[in-house]
């Protein structure tokens, strides 16, 4: 047992002399040294994406996407394509300079770039809105479909954490798919601290996504969903070693998360993890731990707890009541 009276009886070191700022200042300079020292690539860190302009681009797309539910538009049908037009210039504008920053970022490794490469990417990802559009619409249908406690399509978008992290998912994919890594990740990260759910902007998810309740969810880069899935909360779909420890392949470095089927259901707590399959059809039980591919149609399961006699109830009731009390 622990002796309070002891602890609180021990004196408190105090120091002869507080260090001053110039001694904090020096110290962080050394520490400072040390790590710019052990990078291999000298970038420049003034340019790189802001967090507080890309809050603004989701903003503004989510109005743009979503003009009534999520813009708050409460004009006329012949307005809303002048309020969304609007709302797409400004997005826009505001991603090309992030993304140019990111450029910025990576020209000293990676460049020259061309000129107008943040120009070409934001173009080109105006040209997937649509698509965008029609698969968050797909996500949010199979949420109200598949919960039922849900009272109508306009509350999941606004309120369910699925349907927030999946429109900042498909957001992001494009984005990462495009040659913006670093503002992908950056919506990603924002997405996860606003739902718990962590979804890395490489994964392929396919429509009618559906992640019930949510909170500890992780999907890896390299991971593919099909069509029709719905995962539960603390579901792991990660990989078996980090990326660096992997040998230097193809295969390994860029295949490193699970493949699941079409119509795929995996309960709370499970965790399936390297480049393994689930087949079209299955349902992975809760707190499954999972290493291997398994075939379509398949139900796989923890075993089922198992009520103990009422004696020996009574007596584990009191060894762990024994055991609480000391």
């Amino acid at each position: 047992m622990i002796n309070r009276t002891h602890i609180s009886a021990q004196p408190r070191a105090v120091p002869t002399a507080p260090p001053s700022i110039d001694d904090a200042v020096a110290d962080h300079r050394t520490a400072r040294a040390g790590w710019r020292a052990r990078q291999e690539e000298a970038r420049d860190v003034a340019s790189f994406p802001s967090r507080t302009g890309l809050e603004q681009v989701v903003a503004l797309l989510s109005s743009a996407l979503y003009p009534r539910r999520l813009g708050h538009f409460r004009g006329s049908a012949v307005e809303e394509d002048a309020f969304v037009a609007g709302k797409l210039r400004a997005a826009l504008t505001a991603l090309e300079r992030e993304i140019a920053a990111e450029i910025g970022y990576w020209q000293h490794e990676a460049g020259p770039f061309e000129p107008d490469q943040a120009a070409t990417i934001a173009r080109l990802f105006t040209a997937t809105l649509g698509d965008i559009r029609r698969r968050v619409d797909s996500d949010v249908e199979a949420a109200f479909l598949g919960d039922p406690a849900a009272r109508s399509v306009d509350e999941i978008l606004v309120c369910y954490p699925g349907a927030i992290a999946s429109l900042y998912h498909r957001i992001a994919h494009e984005l990462h798919n495009l040659g913006a890594p670093i503002v992908a990740r950056v919506l990603s990260e924002m997405a996860n601290e606003r739902t718990g759910i962590d979804i890395h902007p490489g994964a392929t998810i396919g429509e009618s996504f559906f992640i019930d309740h949510g909170t500890g969810v992780v999907i890896g880069e390299t991971a593919i969903v099909g069509a029709r899935v719905r995962l539960y909360q603390h579901v792991t779909l990660g990989a078996r070693s980090p990326a660096g420890l992997t040998r230097d392949d193809v295969r390994e470095r860029h295949s490193r998360h699970p493949i699941l089927g079409d119509d795929v259901v995996v309960y709370a707590g499970t965790t399936i993890l390297g480049r393994v399959t689930i087949g079209a059809r299955s349902t992975i039980g809760g707190n499954v731990w999972l290493l291997s591919d398994v075939p379509e149609d398949s139900v796989l399961v923890q075993p089922e707890a198992v009520q103990l006699a009422p004696a020996a109830g009574r007596d584990l009731r009191d060894v762990l009541q024994r055991a609480a009390a000391h």
